[in-house]
């Protein structure tokens, strides 16, 4: 068909609810009020109350309904949304009616929002700020989300962009007037300090240790320790319920078992772990594989120590850092003399000394995340593209150094722009695409009709 499909889609939770919002969005907006509501097509931006019928004349609710005309909308193309009843009887039978409508059917998940993006109403790094707010569970989360929302990370990538720009306009002066005694004679140098200047800026963004990646996607903490040191018992404690098994006998934790919770105003990860010894068991082994593998990747590791038989050699299996957290467990039994020094006492069993740890614990994440004010990288796509646009720079900044030609540090320039051009969506975008606006569900909707996989795609 020649005109583009109009999408539909439930835009709020999963039902039942006692209100769910079905979103609209393409050029027959204007058939299908004129078809299905008794109002006709309202009035744009009031809400208006209204009967909503299928194509027999069928009663589906009644409800409200809001007219929201392009390019001023949120897709830049007219827009339709009805509030109605959150029964599930009540949302099969609006979506049934409006995706049999010709020319209409069921959005893709994101695919709101990308029409946003290509309407130009937002760039890239926005979009994944209206996904990132949705899914925000901390206050941290959400500030971070709508800080990204609202451009605050498209005002930095640009300002790099522009940057770049105006020093790619100064080594043109040397490509194509190369010998013209009007040309400054020490171009080359004012351009390299620029450059330098921004290879520093871009590295510090780089060295933030990851922390806007964690803020969004959650810190790690790794329990890690000889067999039946406790660890099981303690991340249970810290969980709140039964997330591991915990039997006397050696080498029951196989692999890494993860509980999601917020500690100190952060998403956190706590991993309890493989006991750490040597064994012939393979399934064991690699259940230590797993083991030393999570501690390395952890932001913070928590050495079980059993305080009734301390196996000392587990403390330095591992390379220690100097933010890892000793722990003597079973502090309600009778201690062993020779034990290490350590951080803190407790009795995972019993709850003893926990609520010390935990809040030691929630200070730590709190610390870490505080540590970088306001990252410029969010996630690991930013990353892979700053990486890039790095390399561009370095090897610019060493074709003028070494006087190997200005059309190559030109070429190396355009190179590192087109880089973070893509990070906001500006440029050679299209294969990340498919990987951004995905992430826009919300959810699954348990409704017995085709399509039910993507069936709530709010944005």
């Amino acid at each position: 068909m020649s005109e583009r499909d109009t999408i539909c889609a439930l835009a709020s939770g999963q039902p039942p609810a006692a209100i769910c919002i079905i979103r609209l969005s393409g050029d027959r907006i204007w058939k299908l009020a004129g078809a299905l509501l008794d109002c006709g097509l309202p009035e744009p931006r009031h809400a208006t109350l209204t009967k909503f019928r299928d194509e027999d004349g069928n009663l589906i609710d009644e409800g409200l309904v809001v007219f929201m005309p392009g390019p001023h909308s949120y897709t830049g193309e007219d827009t339709l949304e009805l509030y109605l009843h959150g029964g599930p009887a009540v949302i099969t039978h609006a979506i049934s009616t409006l995706t049999s409508e010709p020319g209409v059917r069921l959005a893709e998940p994101g695919e709101f929002t990308r029409r946003a993006f290509e309407a130009g109403k937002i760039d890239l790094t926005e979009a994944e700020g209206v996904a990132d707010i949705i899914e925000a569970e901390t206050n941290a989360q959400k500030a971070q989300a709508l800080r990204q929302l609202t451009g605050g990370l498209t005002e930095q990538y640009d300002q790099l962009r522009a940057d770049l720009t105006g020093i790619l306009a100064l080594i043109e002066v040397v490509v194509d007037f190369p010998d013209e005694e009007d040309a400054p004679e020490e171009t080359t140098a004012p351009v390299i300090r620029k450059l330098t200047r921004l290879i520093h800026e871009i590295e510090e963004a780089l060295g933030d240790r990851g922390i806007g990646e964690k803020i969004r996607d959650g810190f790690r903490i790794a329990i890690i320790g000889a067999p039946n040191a406790g660890k099981s018992t303690l991340l249970n404690r810290l969980a709140g319920r039964d997330a591991a098994i915990v039997t006397s006998t050696p080498g029951t934790t196989r692999d890494v078992i993860e509980v999601r919770r917020v500690m100190g105003g952060q998403v956190v990860w706590l991993s309890d772990t493989a006991g750490l010894r040597e064994t012939q068991d393979e399934i064991e082994a690699e259940g230590v594989r797993r083991a030393e593998r999570v501690a390395a990747e952890a932001d913070l590791r928590l050495f079980m120590v059993d305080g009734g038989a301390p196996e000392l050699g587990v403390l330095n299996s591992l390379f220690r850092q100097t933010t890892d957290i000793v722990v003597v467990n079973k502090a309600d039994t009778e201690l062993a003399a020779g034990l290490p020094e350590y951080d803190y006492k407790i009795s995972a069993k019993d709850g003893d000394g926990v609520p010390e740890l935990e809040a030691a614990l929630a200070d730590f994440i709190s610390n870490k995340a505080a540590s970088v004010e306001a990252p410029v990288i969010t996630r690991a796509r930013h990353r892979a593209r700053l990486v890039d646009g790095l390399a561009c720079l370095i090897a610019a900044r060493d074709a003028l150094e070494l006087c190997t030609g200005p059309e190559l540090a030109a070429e190396d320039v355009r190179l590192a722009i087109r880089h973070l051009g893509a990070v906001v969506g500006s440029v050679g975008v299209e294969d990340v695409l498919g990987a951004v606006f995905p992430q826009f569900c919300i959810g699954k909707c348990p409704l017995g009709f085709e399509a039910t996989s993507r069936y709530i795609a709010a944005f």
